[in-house]
């Protein structure tokens, strides 16, 4: 099962927005996605149990549910 520790790519990714249990990162150094291994742009974490996602402009999504967040990888 794929997972992801953001704070072990926490050199490769910038911080875009932080509202505390959401954030938002940008992929600097062509990280690939744990899903399709595939690089991705953005990463939006969530710990809610329900959340509405960032708008988008039509692009391609991963996702990785963990037990203490969900992981959005937008390609």
């Amino acid at each position: 099962m794929p997972g992801f520790d953001v704070h072990e790519h926490r050199h490769a990714l910038k911080q875009l927005r932080d509202a505390g249990d959401t954030s938002l990162w940008e992929n600097r150094k062509g990280i690939p996605c744990p899903v399709c291994e595939e690089p991705f742009d953005r990463l939006f974490t969530t710990a809610r149990p329900a959340t509405r996602f960032p708008e988008n402009d039509g692009a391609r999504f991963c996702l990785v549910r963990e037990d203490d967040a969900i992981h959005v990888f937008r390609h």
